[in-house]
């Protein structure tokens, strides 16, 4: 049996987590001393992580509490990754943008699988160009969008944009750590296609983006209206 000591966090892995509010996380604290066990087993794989990271921390602090470790077997840390955002879309206190993000991610991992197996065939079957059919992984990711559409309850054209809101929710992080989680929690508001454009923003120009996205909406609101109303000049981008 793993012993506690042994896990490891992916930060990846732990990013895809609905995280607990203080009053949560203090309550779950509280159930775990008083019954002195876990009621859910913390689940692993190859020694990683993949639910149970809050358990995890309240365990080490006290180390009377019984619990169980269940390792999960994948091929891949990509097919633990999805298995991670299918756990987390199961959920039922998800805010709208985060179950879309968790969507995203999951597309775009399991297109990455499914481009890669199409690789893997095609290299054994080169043309007289010595190039892969883009057709074929054209197909293999309208496949792969119609079953996730399917098994969510979306539709492809949501999956699609929802893959692009992720990677603008994690450009914002990237740029402005924290921004993942104001975003996704709704403590950021804003559109879709403001979050969809950080990612095509050039990299030294995302953390002013996300701290212009952090103001409250009715600055931003203020100071667009002021904008639009300034005359133009010629020579003058606004």
């Amino acid at each position: 049996m793993l012993k506690l000591s042994s896990l490891k966090i992916d930060p990846e892995f732990s990013a895809q987590i609905l995280p607990l509010s203080f009053e949560e996380l203090q309550q779950l604290e509280m159930n775990m001393i008083r019954d002195g066990k876990l009621t859910d087993p913390i689940i692993v794989w190859n020694k990683t992580i993949l639910d149970g990271h809050n358990r995890y921390n309240i365990l080490r602090k006290h180390s009377f509490i019984e619990y169980e470790i269940k390792e999960m077997e994948f091929s891949s840390r990509q097919e633990a990754l999805i298995w991670i955002c299918n756990h987390q879309l199961g959920r039922r206190n998800l805010t709208p943008e985060r179950r879309k993000y968790l969507i995203g991610k999951r597309y775009e991992v399991e297109k990455q699988i499914s481009q890669n197996r199409g690789n893997q065939y095609t290299s054994t079957k080169k043309d007289a160009t010595d190039q892969n059919d883009p057709c074929q992984n054209k197909s293999g990711s309208h496949i792969t969008r119609q079953r996730i559409a399917n098994e969510t309850g979306t539709s492809e054209g949501y999956v699609q944009r929802a893959e692009k809101y992720m990677n603008g929710v994690e450009a914002a992080d990237e740029a402005a750590p924290g921004a993942r989680e104001e975003i996704l929690n709704g403590k950021i508001k804003a559109a879709d296609r403001e979050i969809c454009a950080i990612a095509k923003a050039p990299k030294e120009q995302r953390p002013e983006i996300v701290a212009e996205l952090r103001k409250p909406k009715s600055e931003r609101d203020k100071q667009l209206a002021s904008s639009t109303k300034k005359p133009f000049r010629e020579g003058r981008i606004f």
